[in-house]
């Protein structure tokens, strides 16, 4: 059975000792009921990580001790940026945790014309630490050591207007489209994978997003929700170009 895992704000220790963080110190303690003498393992977020043992633990305070360096082999060579439209809170929620497991860098929540949900400036500063802890708790549990950089949400057309000048391979995901994933060449190291929201982009949306570069492209003969689209998409990058080869 793996050793549970903890995000630890970065830098992580350099010394033989350590204290887990507060939320982590309880949930080790009163969630998981670890003992002295337990497996450990601890992350930064940026890629690094270490294995511990639990030298003391009560309610408040976790010490670890005995930590050792472990080899990140949790990144893909294929960066993954996905841009989802927004949904429903729970949908939003489930794209981003098991794109966070599936291995994408970057998640940008956009605003189309059939989102259901519709943030507020101060709702969308919510949500976006709500999305945060969602990344973290999912990197722990997948051994991913990298958080993905979760942004802030934006409207479609503006984002769209930031990714006119970039040189990364482009998607967006339409029932109509002409070609599959199969069939692309030039997949090197950046792809950007465009999900609308459950009812679809409007006809002016798709256009705009051929217009700034982006290669409209089907996933198979059926019509696929919105947060199946998002994971199915991210998968078979993976394992065409990513680390499910």
């Amino acid at each position: 059975m793996a050793a549970p895992r903890f995000y630890c704000p970065p830098p992580l220790p350099l010394s033989t000792n350590a204290e887990l963080p507060p939320d982590a110190a309880h949930h080790a303690s009163r969630v998981l009921r670890l003992r002295v003498g337990d497996a450990v393992q601890i992350f930064d977020g940026l890629g690094n990580a270490l294995d511990a043992t639990i030298h003391a633990i009560n309610g408040k305070h976790v010490l670890l001790g005995n930590l050792q360096t472990v080899l990140d082999t949790s990144s893909s060579n294929l960066r993954i940026h996905l841009a989802q439209a927004m949904c429903s809170s729970e949908k939003m929620d489930w794209v981003i945790q098991k794109a966070t497991e599936l291995g994408a860098v970057s998640i940008q929540p956009v605003q189309t014309q059939r989102s259901v949900a519709k943030l507020s400036e101060s709702r969308a500063e919510k949500r976006g630490a709500h999305w945060q802890g969602v990344t973290v708790a999912a990197c722990e549990q997948s051994g991913r050591n990298t958080l993905p950089n979760m942004h802030v949400t934006m409207e479609l057309d503006a984002w769209l207007a930031n990714q006119r000048g970039s040189a990364h391979k482009k998607f967006i995901l339409l029932p109509e489209g002409a070609t599959g994933l199969h069939e692309q060449t030039g997949i090197e190291k950046d792809v950007v994978l465009l999900i609308g929201p459950e009812g679809g982009f409007t006809s002016d949306e798709a256009l705009k997003a051929q217009h700034a570069g982006f290669l409209p492209i089907r996933l198979g003969p059926r019509v696929l929700r919105t947060e199946t689209a998002a994971i199915t998409g991210i998968a078979a990058l993976q394992t065409l170009w990513g680390d499910f080869r």
